[in-house]
């Protein structure tokens, strides 16, 4: 098998090409060669092979040979660190398995050691000793060295002293822990990364240990999650040096077609074994279906070919071109020029934001955007959205309000010395919850309107937006709160073609983005000396 396989990928060229040739794995005492004989006489109670044989295919072997024979002098292990990040149903969970048997009852054991499988869900992480109980139950002579104790999720090795574990996310019982052996299931799916860090750091206490992260590509650019998958990407380029990190990512290229079969083939190695998996025809049926529905073609590259994606499964628009209109600003020196202020207010306990598009020369516009929450519920808000609000707070993207709401009197202040600064055309409101600090603008004298958040106000605003984007006339400086929000923009469109944000199918918070399209928006149409009425989509006020 191992030799059809050789010969069936030796055309293909891609990073994970050592997984499938014949190059040469140090193997300096022979621990690979021992893991791998190990792991070949276990048994699988779904194995099709002669005897339940457990089916190590060659991906698989030569990944094993290079974490456990790869060592120092000392017999220690060089790689600390594997990332394997593989779409569903290329058997990652089959194979951490094999890795906790050989870790906990087999040749690479320790006494006493601890051995885990730790994900976002109970349900996940026992995924894990589901199959360890399985291998074990499996063949008579590991069954008999092991005690099973399935309502707890635990495997033990009693002659040891050795026993496995599976955890969800509970980070309180994980920080005495010292584990010898981690698995960490669909890293992509923890809503925080408590966890994770409290194994890794656990990982630390000891010699020779070893982290096995196994994932499908996921969704975000501010999880924990991605900060470890870019790592893994930066490592596997070569820009940054740890030869204790083995990254090994299948994923397809940004100029891949999701509907070549040989893209699939790259990005999923049990393709190339025989037989072969995942589902060949279930792909083929998905893609068929995602050909007519966008959402379910993002979920395919997603799943299958490791396209991480940045925010919203359907996103509004291509982040990569919002990162074109990156260009810096200098607020001080574009002070007296005409601007236009959109204000979404929050119901104080979440994300308010204030934003403001300053018209410079050429045609462009400088989009500042701040965005305020309580202090009292930044971390929670952040362990909530999976964001890091304490770091936006500390680069000064996120005004911090003293409590737990928002202080709508920092707010203000915050609008009225936009309003002195520029020559304020106007300040728009989403007027829900806002009528009050709408008044109290207006007896200042300021150009306050509202904004009412319906598809025949949002229509034109969308669209100047996005001409403005896609004509890089925007300057909104890499503010990353406001990418974050961007990204999780869904657009409702209604029969008409209308459009305007869907907050109930964003993928996350979208308020820093609701306010860019506004005062963008505003800032186009006052350029051109429309008013907000003129501006709306006459269509979408006679349904």
């Amino acid at each position: 098998m191992a030799k059809e396989e050789k010969t069936k990928t030796s055309a293909i060229s891609d990073p994970n090409a050592w997984l499938f040739d014949d190059s040469p794995i140090p193997d300096p005492q022979g621990k690979g060669e021992r893991a791998v004989r190990f792991i070949k006489a276990l048994r699988h109670p779904k194995s099709t092979a002669k005897g339940g044989a457990f089916q190590l295919d060659y991906w698989m072997e030569r990944l094993t040979r290079r974490v456990f024979g790869d060592v120092r002098e000392d017999g220690q292990r060089k790689i600390k660190t594997v990332f394997l990040m593989v779409g569903r149903g290329n058997r990652k969970t089959t194979l951490a398995g094999a890795w906790a048997a050989l870790m906990t009852a087999g040749p690479e054991r320790v006494p006493n050691g601890r051995t885990y499988s730790i994900a976002n869900s109970r349900e996940q992480s026992a995924l894990t000793f589901d199959e360890l109980a399985g291998i074990c139950r499996a063949h008579p002579t590991l069954l008999e060295a092991t005690h099973i104790q399935d309502a707890l999720k635990r495997v033990s090795h009693p002659k040891s002293g050795n026993r496995f574990a599976a955890l969800s996310n509970e980070a309180k019982t994980a920080h005495g822990l010292t584990p010898q052996f981690c698995f960490a299931d669909e890293l992509h799916e923890f809503s925080k990364s408590d966890l994770y860090d409290a194994m890794s750091t656990g990982l630390n206490k000891s010699a020779n240990t070893l982290m096995f992260i196994g994932t499908t590509a996921g969704v975000g650019v501010t999880t924990a999650a991605y900060n470890v998958y870019e790592y893994a990407t930066r490592v596997a380029s070569g820009a940054v040096l740890d030869a204790a990190f083995l990254p090994v990512i299948f994923a397809m290229d940004k100029d891949d077609d999701y509907r070549d079969e040989s893209v699939w083939l790259k990005t999923n190695p049990g393709l190339r074994c025989t037989p072969a998996y995942p589902d060949l025809d279930g792909m083929r049926k998905f893609v068929r279906e995602a050909e007519h529905r966008p959402a379910s073609r993002e979920v395919f590259k997603r799943l299958h070919l490791g396209q991480w994606l940045d925010g919203a499964a359907e996103p509004a628009w291509d982040m990569a071109i919002w990162d074109e209109n990156a260009g810096a600003y200098d607020l001080e020196a574009l002070e007296g020029r005409r601007a236009w202020i959109a204000v979404d207010l929050s119901k104080r306990i979440d994300l308010t934001a204030v934003g403001i598009a300053i018209e410079m020369d050429h045609g462009q516009f400088a989009l500042h955007v701040q965005s305020f929450a309580p202090a009292g519920g930044i971390r929670r808000r952040g362990d909530n959205d999976n964001v890091p609000y304490s770091l936006w707070r500390d680069q000064g993207f996120l005004t911090e309000c003293p409590g737990d709401i928002v202080d709508l009197g920092i707010v203000e202040d915050y609008i009225r010395n936009l309003a002195k600064r520029f020559d304020c055309q106007e300040i728009c409101f989403d007027k829900w919850s806002a009528r009050a600090t709408m008044e109290s603008l207006e007896a200042e004298g300021l150009p306050v309107a509202e904004f009412p958040q319906t598809v025949a106000t949002y229509t034109k605003p969308c669209a100047d937006f996005e001409d403005a984007m896609f004509n890089r006339r925007l300057c909104h400086g890499g503010n990353p709160l406001l990418r974050w929000a961007v990204g999780n923009v869904v657009l409702y469109v209604d029969g008409a073609g209308n459009r305007k944000p869907a907050r109930d199918k964003s993928a996350d918070r979208i308020d820093p983005a609701c306010v860019t399209i506004m005062c963008v928006g505003r800032a186009m149409a006052g350029a051109s000396g429309l008013s907000m009425y003129e501006t709306a989509s006459k269509d979408a006020f006679f349904f």
